[in-house]
């Protein structure tokens, strides 16, 4: 979950029994420690800070257990590590993915048709925007050529033109941490495991530090429509962040995130074994430039927000049925992996058997004045 805590500066969230609520927490010489304040008693609080690793690593803190332990605490379970931040993604930001979703668009959501037309037209748009960038002339020459042989499609128009796509991925809170159950709707027959990088971004627009997300994407329910964005994306457990957020210092920074290679294994319960990545390195539009699109005189975000970079990984390899493509089976446990930020565990179940999210933020502030912590 955290293998490498030896450096670094780490910022979460723990539910803690003895506490009676959600606390701020770090980690130290392999202990998780609670440091919830008056000063900072949310995790937003302490991005909002000059400084916020110099936060951490000064604040005062009592050891609750320790993190190789962390499973044999049932008092104890890491949530996602923000709170009051909004929850935002970014959509087809990597180009072999995108070809991907312009698949599943003409597909109309049938996996059966998406295998037939990533034979037919998959390598054709692929060569073409392996290397345009953004908003660029090229881009726009590339556009055009694609749309003399009708392969244009509004993934493209986000994925090469000038405007990103970020969409609201979770309300605050709503998001599962490691260890937690993960929900794909009952009626989808065709999705996956989105691993991701999540910036942690203040009110301020400065990016502080990152953590690991899983993005579950019903591609059924968005290949049938793109205003079913909502249904392919919101849903109860379908958003998972943590372990915790890595918060940038003089040991970590914005160009690890450019650089971070993410490992993603998805275990069955019947023995199947799924092994995919996802490179930062092949992302189409920098990091910056989304928190950019994001926020701004255009869209404020008082508590800041969290954002899911996007993802290269999109498997098209069978699972069950050929032709059928990969699709998840309740009990899969997905494990999204990165050397600089831990592991993020995750088991798949029904949205309708997860855990309902029911502590929102009225009930966080409730929670804190019964605490005297505001």
């Amino acid at each position: 979950m955290l293998e490498n805590t030896e450096t670094g500066t780490y910022l979460g969230r723990a539910w803690i029994d003895s506490e009676g609520g959600p606390c701020v927490v770090t980690v130290r010489d392999g202990y998780l420690i609670d440091i919830t304040s008056r000063l900072a008693p949310t995790t937003r609080d302490v991005c909002e800070t000059e400084n916020p690793a110099d936060f951490v690593s000064n604040a005062k803190g009592r050891v609750v257990c320790a993190i190789a332990e962390l499973e044999r605490h049932p008092d104890v379970r890491l949530l996602a590590p923000s709170d009051l931040q909004s929850i935002k993604a970014c959509g087809v930001t990597f180009a072999e993915s995108m070809v991907e979703r312009v698949i599943e668009e003409r597909a109309g959501g049938d996996p059966a048709k998406a295998n037939e037309l990533r034979q037919r037209i998959g390598a054709d748009i692929g060569a073409s925007l392996s290397e345009v960038v953004p908003g660029s002339e090229k881009a726009q020459l590339a556009k055009q050529a694609l749309i003399k042989e009708g392969l244009w499609s509004q993934y493209l128009e986000v994925g090469i033109g000038p405007f990103a796509e970020v969409f609201t991925k979770s309300q605050p809170m709503s998001a599962v941490g490691t260890l937690c159950d993960v929900g794909v709707h009952s009626q989808s027959l065709w999705n996956n495991p989105e691993p991701e990088v999540v910036l942690a971004v203040n009110s301020r627009g400065d990016i502080v530090g990152a953590s690991l997300g899983n993005d579950v994407n019903l591609r059924d329910f968005e290949g049938l429509s793109a205003l079913l964005l909502g249904k392919a994306k919101d849903n109860n457990a379908s958003c998972a962040i943590g372990p915790l957020i890595r918060l940038f210092d003089s040991t970590f920074g914005l160009d690890d995130v450019r650089s971070a290679e993410l490992q993603l294994t998805v275990t069955g319960a019947d023995g199947y074994l799924l092994s995919g990545h996802s490179s930062m390195r092949m992302i189409s539009r920098d990091p910056t430039d989304l928190v950019a699109q994001t926020i701004g005189e255009n869209h404020q975000y008082p508590d800041g927000f969290m954002l899911f970079l996007g993802t290269l990984f999109a498997p098209v390899q069978d699972r069950d049925v050929p032709g059928m493509g990969f699709t998840h089976q309740i009990g899969d446990r997905v494990e999204v992996t990165n050397a600089k930020l831990g592991t993020l565990q995750n088991t798949v179940r029904l949205c309708s058997q997860c855990p309902p999210w029911t502590f929102g933020a009225s009930h966080l502030m409730r929670n804190l004045v019964q605490r005297g912590l505001v």
